[in-house]
């Protein structure tokens, strides 16, 4: 039966009856159908809005500026790491919109329909990780208005879950308040997930300008209170101790590029999970450049001013307190007001809950549901996401924010990079946009390959992760770079390029996968490109 057409593809959830039966094929996994195309420029550009205007943004420029960047540099940079991930979040949105399928879908025409397991789980863990991470964040924002003297005080001081009396540092290491208000958060998230993808449009609808209010609101009170926005906009270099040396400016460019670049190297790979519901290709295009880089910049400036302002306005903190400063659920419990502090903090949820469903659980749902997609659905896949992110105990990664974000996340970059380059090379430039739409679903289709997997994408991106690995290892002190000044160590050592390739890691790790995966599939002839 032939598809209807659709603007920009034959894509329909009405396309292949013949398929029904297929292991390969769910309600979940289907290509859009025309109907639910309800996505137009305005929707995906508040989609970025809403997911980019969140508390990771608003304190993304300090880690810049306090390794030695002055607060444009900072935000320029940001401004353009984001304009940079673009360029693949786009290309890799135009199969979502061309023949309306998920990100695991699109996997499978270059890693095989059972290959696509690989990039699916690989994006699906991180996700479930920060799912986590910002459940915790909404549980605080709330334990933060309720421990106040007004309500409970008594949940301040006490002691964490399962802890042993005469043991310090034992149990959970949070109690049973806290724990109540991130379960309380979780339950919330799952709601959403349960009501399915459309009430997540309309609560990023409303989340986008509120949040965009909220932060101007913020800068608006902290400059009326500190009469500008302080010495950190005006002087910023005192605020770069140990920072950037002259000179070296450029090296330490070029690792927060990357960063800044890997904040949404996840999007950039499952974006056809939302593409998928575009009107046009023009929608989607249009859209993400008018959301992403813009509401990145502006949130990321107004953190830097929110923060320069609020340390005039509480100059007097002891040192340790002002470093919290650039925590605005830190920077609001100082409020004095207890109905702004109610509104803002409630605020503060919205805007989590929107870009944790957004970001963290819809691809992982779906990454879940293409495990086994006659049995798991898109809501199963949700709960499983959810679970994982109550059992890794995000509030313990938070802890070691050092090794999860500075090694663990921005090591996982050089994964997603490596993915990334599979991707648009098989699409982009080998198929040129052409894909059998049919053949997706289809054991005896041209995606089968080998057993269901191409052997010859994986071999890809363990060339493009494997480029990385060496400079990864030395990061997190399991080797050594070899240097002329070095010290003597005990530790196997590794040429210094290594050091250097992972400096650029989503740049290497994407470049060389893709040059290898064009290699190889020239190599083995057209025969594995039907």
């Amino acid at each position: 039966m032939a598809a209807p057409a659709t603007p920009d593809g034959p894509a329909s959830g009405d396309l292949l009856p013949e398929l029904i039966g297929s292991p390969y094929y769910s309600a979940d996994m289907a290509p859009t159908t025309p109907r639910e195309r309800r996505w137009g420029m305005r929707d995906i550009a508040v989609l970025w809005i809403s997911m980019s205007a969140c508390i990771p943004t608003y304190m993304l420029a300090s880690s810049l500026i306090n390794g030695g960047m002055n607060w444009l540099q900072a935000v320029a940079t940001i401004f353009l790491g984001n304009v940079i991930v673009l360029v693949p979040m786009v290309l890799n949105a135009h199969a979502g919109t061309k023949y309306g399928i998920p990100f695991p879908v699109y996997c499978r025409a270059s890693f095989g329909i059972l290959g696509a397991n690989v990039p699916a789980m690989l994006r699906a863990l991180v996700a479930c990780g920060w799912f986590g991470i910002q459940t915790w964040i909404g549980g605080q924002a709330i334990y933060a208005i309720l421990k106040r003297p007004e309500f409970f005080p008594s949940w301040g001081t006490a002691p964490p879950l399962f802890a042993d009396p005469m043991v310090p540092g034992s149990g959970w290491g949070v109690n049973a308040a806290q724990f109540g208000c991130f379960l309380f958060f979780w339950l919330i998230n799952m709601l959403v997930v349960y009501r399915g993808i459309e009430s997540i449009r309309l609560l990023l609808n409303i989340k986008a300008p509120l949040l965009i209010a909220l932060g101007l609101a913020l800068m608006a009170w902290a400059y009326a209170r500190a009469g500008g926005f302080g010495e950190m906009l005006s002087q910023p270099s005192q605020f770069a101790e140990g920072g950037v040396k002259e000179g070296e400016f450029w090296s330490f460019f070029v690792l927060a590029l990357t960063g800044n670049v890997s904040f949404w190297a996840t999007l950039a790979l499952n974006i056809p999970d939302f593409s998928r519901y575009a009107r046009s290709q023009r929608d989607q295009v249009v859209g993400q450049a008018l959301g992403l880089p813009t509401t990145m910049g502006l949130y990321s400036f107004i953190g830097v001013a929110v923060t320069s302002a609020a340390m005039v306005i509480y100059k007097d903190l002891p040192p340790e307190e002002k470093a919290k400063l650039w925590e605005p659920v830190y920077l609001l419990s100082l409020f004095d007001n207890t109905a702004v502090l109610i509104v803002a903090m409630a605020s503060l949820c919205i805007a989590t809950l929107a870009t944790n469903i957004a970001a963290n659980v819809v691809s992982p749902a779906n990454d879940f549901a293409h495990l086994w997609p006659r049995v798991i659905s898109f809501r199963i896949g949700g709960l499983i996401t959810g679970l994982v992110g109550v059992l890794i105990r995000p509030w313990r990664l938070l802890e070691n924010a050092a090794v999860y974000i500075d090694k663990w996340l921005v090591g996982y970059s050089l994964l997603l990079g490596a993915v990334g380059g599979v991707l648009i090379a098989d699409y982009i430039v080998l198929r040129r946009t052409r894909l059998d739409l049919a053949g997706l679903y289809r054991k005896d289709g041209p995606y089968w390959y080998v057993g269901g997997i191409n052997p010859l994408a994986l071999a890809a991106l363990l060339v493009g992760i494997g480029l990385c690995v060496p400079g990864f290892l030395a990061t997190v002190g399991v080797v050594a770079l070899e240097t002329p000044t070095m010290e003597p160590t005990t530790l196997p050592t590794v040429p210094a390029v290594f050091g250097e390739l992972y400096r650029y890691a989503w740049f290497t790790s994407f470049g060389a996968s893709f040059v290898a995966y064009l290699a190889l599939m020239a190599a083995a002839g057209r025969k594995w490109l039907r």
